[in-house]
């Protein structure tokens, strides 16, 4: 049976893949990482012989090489979440990710992926995109729930992909948030949850501050509704870092006073579809998939 090595970070991007390559009838190899992983990969394992999971640090490529190598893995892919922020935490390198590290110009995240692929492609290890198990999750054209973007999240959406373009473009981040066709959030390394919630917590002290006041007069210079627009980057390589989209968004979206998403169709994962359109009818959001 053919192998499939499994770079496992966070969420349920991990699970998605393994059950998807084992319905092509691969055996996954996976290498968890301590730091990002569910443990519950072990229940799988425990559950299918044809599941191997091997714990390594975040920081030990070697051991990640070597344990694909003696796996007789040829093939392997990304999914999941690596929190950026990780490369400047207290996790230490091997001799491998420091030498990799220090010959990077930045530490951008295409840059550093790059640079590990590139390294596991020396060793016959080649990166595949995970997008090859999971086409029919990537994002189909047109509104995706009932309710049709309006005209003034339609401006806001065309605003957004054109800042969300150009910071993508310097891999700072796929995520901006939107209101009144002014910019209220960039994505950096917190991820896009984070930055929707940052845009929320914004508006609330707007909101409060305009409770305060005495004149009674309210600030309408922003409308208090919020566009989520979500972009892949200009050269975006599909083998790591694909935008993904889930339930947790739109809940996120919901909770920050979000009304509407726009996504890039086929170069964004929709994980759990009809769960992601329930719950953006259920909370009145709009989701519209438009070409790249």
């Amino acid at each position: 049976m053919s192998k499939l090595g499994l770079i496992a970070g966070n969420g349920r991007f991990p699970f998605l893949l393994l059950d998807a390559a084992r319905a092509h009838g691969l055996t996954v190899v996976v290498a968890a990482i301590k730091e990002e992983t569910d443990q519950e990969i072990n229940a799988r394992a425990t559950a299918d012989p044809d599941i191997h999971v091997h714990w390594l640090s975040l920081g030990e490529l070697s051991k990640l090489i070597e344990t694909f190598q003696a796996e007789g893995v040829s093939r392997a892919v990304m999914a999941g979440q690596v929190k950026h922020k990780q490369i400047f935490s207290s996790i230490r390198p091997d001799w491998r990710l420091a030498k990799l590290l220090l010959n990077l110009r930045t530490r951008s995240t295409d840059v550093l992926l790059g640079a590990v692929a590139k390294v596991l492609g020396d060793e016959g290890i080649e990166l595949i995109s995970s997008t090859q198990f999971l086409e029919p999750l990537l994002a189909k054209p047109g509104v995706l729930t009932r309710r049709t973007p309006d005209e003034q999240e339609q401006k806001d959406i065309a605003y957004g992909r054109t800042v969300a373009r150009a910071i993508a473009g310097y891999d700072l981040g796929q995520t901006v948030v939107i209101a009144a066709q002014a910019c209220v959030a960039v994505e950096a390394m917190e991820g896009t949850d984070a930055t929707i919630e940052r845009a929320g917590a914004l508006f609330r002290t707007l909101d409060a501050e305009d409770a305060v006041r005495t004149d009674g007069q309210q600030d309408t210079t922003l409308r208090r509704a919020l566009t989520v627009v979500k972009v892949a980057k200009p050269n975006q390589d599909m083998r790591f870092d694909v935008p993904v989209i889930g339930v947790r968004t739109i809940q996120t979206m919901k909770s920050a006073g979000a009304t509407c998403l726009a996504i890039e169709v086929a170069r964004t994962l929709i994980f759990d579809p009809d769960g992601v359109v329930a719950a953006a009818d259920e909370a009145g959001i709009a989701i519209i998939a438009d070409p790249a």
